[in-house]
């Protein structure tokens, strides 16, 4: 049996905490609202963030972070990439210098001050201690692994040996979990696709077909894979779990957040009505920006991300931004 500390009580910390118990591990959950923890803990239901689903009793919940996260075989941040690094500083400063964390971040992002990836946020907080980094990714839905529906996914790890052993943590008969080298491209994955997402969504809501949706799918891919490489990701990454597999789920699903926020745009609807109106947080808003800036800094094409980026914060219209994109130069395929 392991211990384990989840950092983050919304739906994927939640929803993870339930899969590591049915492996029989030990496991914390940490909140930092301790209203919301003890609602938790006394009716076993997470009702703001994971309805419906039940919490099992040995599930521990906590609003002290230093419970969460000293003695533990694995510290997990679950939070929005936008308050990681504030997060992961907590962490660092929560623990004894002496001890050796391994952390694994489940965040899906890029700051957008700095254009950094989690791994490389954790580098710097961590620069001073000795720790060990791991991210997990690909096409899992929170409301959808709290259920046991078959569902796969990747972790990665610049380090074999945490790679197997946070995989051998999280394994069972319906959550299959596979083991990478480039945390580049995983953690670019699963940040970049949630952009296209937002593509897809707009398409649903301006109204245009799927044949419209599986060119902005299958050239978004091409785009996500083109920075990635210039990023110094392994370009076969793209077309695995974290890249390919998350980018269909987060396009087709109800579940996709970042699907709606694009529906709800090409409907109309301004995205700041949008975002005020939603729960959960839609990590494609924030990543748009970065994916734009990161574009320009190595000079990569990226004509949908650009596009999204446009009608996002810049008032164009969907229907115009399509437009443009269909009557671009014409062009060879090429992938990547």
């Amino acid at each position: 049996m392991a211990t384990i500390g989840i950092i983050g009580s919304g739906s994927w910390g939640t929803a993870l905490s339930l899969i590591l118990l049915r492996n029989n591990q030990d496991v914390v959950l940490y909140g930092r609202n301790p209203e919301r923890i003890e609602e938790i803990r006394k009716t076993r239901y997470n009702l703001k963030y994971l309805p419906g689903i039940r919490l099992p009793d040995q599930l521990h919940l906590t609003d002290n972070l230093e419970e969460a996260v000293r003695n533990k075989d694995l510290i997990i941040l679950a939070v929005p990439s936008h308050v990681y690094r504030q997060t992961a500083q907590e962490v660092a400063a929560a623990l004894p210098g002496s001890e050796t964390a391994t952390l694994l971040s489940v965040t899906k992002g890029i700051e957008n001050e700095t254009l950094m990836r989690m791994e490389e946020i954790t580098a710097e907080v961590f620069k001073d201690r000795t720790y060990h980094f791991g991210c997990l990714s690909g096409p899992s839905h929170a409301e959808e692994v709290a259920r046991n529906i078959p569902t796969a996914i990747v972790v990665a790890s610049r380090n074999e040996q945490v790679a197997r052993s946070i995989q051998k943590l999280f394994m069972s008969p319906s959550f299959r979990v596979y083991s990478h080298h480039d945390v580049t491209g995983v953690e670019l994955g699963g940040a970049l696709k949630n952009v296209i997402a937002l593509a897809a969504g707009i398409c649903d809501g301006v109204g245009f077909g799927d044949n419209t949706k599986a060119a902005l799918m299958t050239r978004g891919l091409a785009e996500i894979t083109r920075l990635g490489v210039a990023m110094g990701a392994e370009a076969m990454t793209f077309a695995g779990l974290s890249g390919m597999g998350d980018l269909i789920v987060t396009c087709m699903s109800r579940y996709s957040r970042n699907r709606y926020v694009g529906e709800q745009i090409g409907q109309g609807k301004s995205l700041h009505l949008v975002l005020n109106q939603m729960v959960m947080v839609a990590e494609g808003v924030r990543t748009t920006r970065s994916a734009y800036a990161l574009a320009q800094r190595y000079g990569i094409e990226m004509p949908i991300t650009e596009k999204v980026y446009r009608v996002l914060f810049e008032k164009e219209s969907p229907r115009e931004a399509v437009s443009a994109l269909m009557t671009r130069e014409a062009k060879e395929e090429k992938w990547g």
